[in-house]
């Protein structure tokens, strides 16, 4: 399977400042244990020079792996150009978040040396599609994520080169008017964009899930863990960057005041489980799982 979403694994977090080589290795291997042939190593946001270090180390570490160099195909930066209002910015630090702009954009490709291959952004965030048009002009692909754009601002951020849209029905607020909402203006647009859904059935109901993958249709759906270092682990306290993560019986990761997920501890095999529950055929499942995100990759 590929992972387009991996904040973390088992007990590892990529988001760490102290990240080293036998943590990455031992998450790889476990991941590969898993079923996994290959992740986007994510990073969320950030002080941005924080993030830079990140990604910059991220880098460092998988050249001196095998295990790393072929487990990490890749690196998916979520952020910081997503919207700082409460319910879409989800467990980013609003903080943080800011619009695009060039020159930081261009900061965090350095310091990912060429393995980016993914950047998640609001595109009321990126003023005429700017920085999505330039990334896509680099062959990164863009999504949109942790977003609330009108229908006319997601048709030009697709018309910029926009592909794809990081976990739906997650980045946004638990009430929004009952029509016209982010999750109902990017169905509209799913013939143009493949759809990311996180299938651990906390972040979305299995039996919505089961109704967007219907709308949607598995050739244009991509399921990905975006799972923290809490992944394949039991109940305990746990970290994603400069965050507390609480996890409790149900096995999901909540903010400490338990007002937002951050992420999810759900392994992909566990959401291959899930997805047979809901009728899914084996071929339908490998499309989400295998084929769908090779393509979008170029694999």
């Amino acid at each position: 399977m590929i992972d387009l979403q991996v904040n973390g694994y088992a007990g590892v977090d990529f988001n760490s400042d102290d990240l080293t080589l036998e943590q990455v290795e031992h998450a790889c291997e476990i991941l590969r244990q898993d079923g996994v042939k290959g992740i986007l190593a994510t990073i969320i946001t950030a002080d941005h020079d924080a993030m830079c270090q990140r990604l910059a180390n991220i880098v460092k570490i998988r050249e001196q792996s095998a295990l790393a160099t072929q487990m990490i195909i890749g690196l998916h930066i979520e952020g910081p150009f997503l919207s700082p209002v409460p319910g879409y910015i989800g467990a980013h630090p609003a903080e943080h978040a800011c619009p695009a702009n060039l020159d930081l954009t261009k900061k965090f490709l350095e310091a990912g040396n060429g393995l980016t291959r993914l950047f998640t952004l609001a595109p009321e965030q990126d003023i005429n599609g700017e920085i999505t048009s330039w990334l896509n002009d680099q062959k990164i692909l863009v999504a949109a994520g942790h977003c609330n754009p009108s229908l006319d601002q997601l048709k030009a951020s697709i018309d910029a080169g926009l592909k794809l849209f990081t976990h739906l029905g997650n980045g946004c607020p638990m009430q929004m008017h009952r029509h016209d909402n982010i999750i109902q203006r990017a169905l509209s647009f799913s013939d143009r964009l493949i759809i990311c859904f996180i299938a651990d059935g906390a972040h979305v109901p299995l039996f919505a899930l089961k109704n967007y993958l219907r709308c949607v249709g598995i050739e244009h759906s991509i399921v990905v863990s975006d799972t923290i270092s809490a992944a394949g682990l039991g109940p305990g306290t746990y970290h994603l960057a400069d965050q507390t993560v609480v996890i409790e019986e149900d096995l999901v990761p909540w903010a400490e005041d338990r007002s937002h997920f951050v992420g999810s501890a759900c392994p992909l095999k566990n959401m291959v489980v899930n997805l047979k529950s809901i009728g899914l055929t084996a071929l339908e499942i490998d499309c989400l799982v295998r084929h769908n995100p090779r393509k979008i990759l170029g694999l």
